[in-house]
């Protein structure tokens, strides 16, 4: 499994961690029962703390991305439905910017309505 952490990037290296194992399950590059790296082997491969890569599993935990079983290992979920867990981290993600900014939850919700409805030429993808 090849991830990348690019060390000028404004994107926090657990966040790249976790972005790129949910490519590699989206790319069929991980399937569901794969077993990921170890904290300290995915750490010493790419240069990164062991505690960053741990940072990255736990919220990859959080989404239901992986499963955790002690000695066994983290591996890619069974019912991993990456787009649906993709979403939520996005969303887990927008919702800590958002706090960051002080933005109130309810103009925050409002700027994704309108960018989901395609007001302020904001989104338009093909479904």
């Amino acid at each position: 499994m090849v991830v990348n952490v690019d060390r000028d990037s404004d994107i926090p290296p657990f966040e790249q961690i976790r972005a790129g194992i949910v490519l590699a399950i989206d790319a069929g590059e991980l399937a569901p029962g794969d077993r990921l790296p170890t904290v300290r082997g995915l750490a010493e491969e790419i240069g990164v703390a062991a505690n960053t890569v741990a940072k990255a599993y736990r919220e990859l935990e959080l989404d239901g991305i992986v499963e955790t079983h002690g000695r066994r290992g983290t591996r890619v979920a069974r019912d991993a439905d990456t787009a649906h867990r993709a979403a939520v981290a996005a969303a887990r993600t927008y919702a800590e910017r958002i706090l960051d900014l002080g933005i109130d939850p309810d103009t925050a919700l409002a700027l994704v309505r309108r960018a989901l409805d395609g007001g302020g030429g904001a989104l338009t993808r093909s479904r």
